[in-house]
């Protein structure tokens, strides 16, 4: 059963003046101002001893405490599904996610999830931070989108792989192929992502309401038509390399939400063909930088394959 974790957090230059609960939806990237708003009301944020509230303004050096109650236990089961690890310790895991999976229970996927599998191979040796529904989750990737993701054992291993996301420290990269032929060799792409106004499954670049976005990329092959690329992220906004590349008229093979039907080419392809190739981080505990590579799947090694021929 997981403890409670507290930590301490001291502001920045960059976080004067920003409300307390945007603050902590920063630190903590896969929560929602909606969670800490809660954990504030309930008195679990606090500065030299005292509660304080969700629209508190920060200051330069304010030392905020916060502490993340345990998870509570509810029906999500473990089940026995196979996990290509590509690393393991007694503070992480690092995954190999299949193409399908999706990384934690929601509606509709309350079974066969990366959450599923893992408390199978962890049993009770999962962060409890991010809640009872996405035990051990720290980031994620879409459900089409395959390869490397940490998986959290204990909380303070959660709580300094957070942080390294939230300060652009963990580096990210991606390979994929979209459709058409990109002018440079080498870009970036900017923009800011939010909720898409005409359709609030989607994103969209969106500088009213969104948050900012940087992609960088870089062409390996060209195929007439198609070409593969690598991307690095300076951000991780979700959808964000589909959004950025569709918005500069190159969407991603497969990725029909973003690009339309004529994406999928001939191939019958499910969703987008993008792949988290390697995962850079500073481990928890050792101090030691760890680099991650998780390799191509199948079919996008078969999908490269018949391009070269053409």
């Amino acid at each position: 059963m997981s403890e409670c974790v507290i930590a301490n957090f001291e502001v920045t230059y960059e976080y004067e003046n920003e409300r307390l609960d945007k603050f902590l939806a920063a630190i903590f990237p896969e929560r929602s101002r909606t969670y800490f708003s809660k954990l504030i009301k309930d008195g679990h944020v606090t500065m030299d001893g005292k509660a304080l509230k969700a629209n508190y303004r920060l200051h330069v050096d304010d030392l905020i405490t916060v502490e993340t109650p345990p998870a509570e236990r509810i029906e999500i089961h473990p089940e026995n599904i196979p996990l290509d690890i590509l690393y393991e310790d007694q503070d992480l895991l690092v995954v190999n996610k299949p193409k399908g999976m999706v990384v934690h229970p929601s509606a509709g996927h309350y079974s066969g999830t990366l959450v599923n599998a893992v408390m199978y191979h962890c049993g009770d040796e999962l962060s409890g931070i991010n809640g009872v529904v996405r035990p051990g989750i720290v980031h994620r990737i879409d459900k089409d989108t395959t390869g490397s993701l940490i998986v959290c054992k204990t909380d303070s291993a959660h709580v300094h792989i957070a942080e390294q996301i939230k300060d652009h420290s963990c580096n990210r990269t991606y390979r994929g192929i979209v459709l058409g032929n990109p002018k440079e060799d080498e870009g970036t792409v900017t923009g800011a992502i939010g909720r898409d106004p005409k359709d609030r499954k989607k994103m969209a670049i969106n500088e009213k309401n969104g948050k900012p976005a940087v992609t960088h990329y870089k062409v390996l092959e060209r195929f007439g038509n198609y070409t593969y690329m690598e991307f690095s992220l300076e951000t991780g906004r979700t959808h964000q390399i589909r959004v950025h590349m569709a918005s500069i008229g190159h969407p991603l093979l497969g990725d029909e939400v973003y690009g339309g039907r004529h994406v999928s080419g001939k191939w019958k392809l499910q969703g987008q063909t993008l792949h988290a190739m390697n995962l850079g981080f500073i481990h928890p505990s050792t101090g030691e930088f760890l680099e991650i590579s998780a390799k191509l799947p199948e079919y996008f090694e078969k999908l490269l394959a018949d391009l070269r021929k053409k």
